[in-house]
């Protein structure tokens, strides 16, 4: 729970003096076990609660980290999860939902209210993973989100018909792999800050995305942040920022 709503509480006489005072001498963080540390005060720091990392962990300490992160905020987000961990997941919480192209395990609440607005855009199909996890972030992050989807350099057209929405949005999401010139394209048509996201789709000569990753980097068109390779969630968050910031 924010501050804000703590003091907002308290105000309402929801709450009493002392239970905001007990709220406020906490850790800022809660440590579960010897295998994980639950950073509390995270959304107060940084104004998004922590996310969980999915891949490698312990099916018990996934479980725990989870019920944990669900009982104290209402909610959960988690990225590269499995069906498994899923499925072991919706034992004690069986609400949370899974996307299996995302790889997004999460639970929202139903009542969220979504500001501004970021595009999300792909160069081909095979970069929507990337992108939906992108995509999944900022609308839990308090986006709203329009995906613009397969509109690659190799038919310029397609992403100029989507112009008018993509120069309409905060802030836009590039994902792409091979060449990687989708950004640097977009980059020449918009006055709005653009993360680029490289995919490790391609051939050999596309290095698992390291080519991609270097022609952004490279750009020579203005107003482009690069994010690691595949890393959609990293994209989606820094746009969720961005798009606060151009909601304001």
């Amino acid at each position: 729970m924010e501050t804000r709503d703590i003091l907002q509480r308290l105000k309402n006489n929801e709450i009493s003096i002392e239970e905001a005072e007990s709220y406020f001498r906490k850790k800022p963080f809660e440590e579960l076990g010897d295998y994980a540390k639950i950073d509390t005060h995270r959304e107060i720091r940084s104004g998004f609660p922590e996310v969980v990392y999915c891949s490698n962990k312990a099916d018990e300490h996934l479980i725990q980290i989870y019920q944990h992160l669900y009982d104290q905020y209402g909610e959960v987000f988690g990225t590269r999860a499995t069906p498994h961990q899923y499925e072991i997941v919706k034992e004690v919480i069986p609400e949370i939902s899974y996307d299996k192209i995302s790889r997004i395990l999460k639970y929202e609440k139903a009542d969220k209210k979504r500001i501004g607005k970021i595009a999300v855009c792909t160069a081909g199909t095979a970069d929507i993973p990337v992108a939906e996890e992108a995509a999944s972030t900022a609308e839990y992050m308090g986006a709203n989100v329009e995906r613009i989807f397969d509109v690659g350099v190799c038919g310029i057209h397609r992403l100029l018909s989507k112009l008018d929405t993509i120069q309409s949005a905060n802030c836009i999401v590039a994902v792409a792999g091979m060449e990687g010139a989708l950004a640097s394209v977009i980059g020449g048509l918009v006055d709005k800050p653009i993360i680029a996201v490289p995919t490790s789709v391609g051939y050999g000569a596309s290095l698992n995305g390291i080519s991609a990753l270097l022609t952004m980097i490279n750009s020579c068109a203005n107003g482009i942040a690069v994010v690691n390779i595949d890393n959609g969630y990293g994209a989606g968050y820094i746009a969720s920022q961005i798009n606060r910031m151009g909601a304001k």
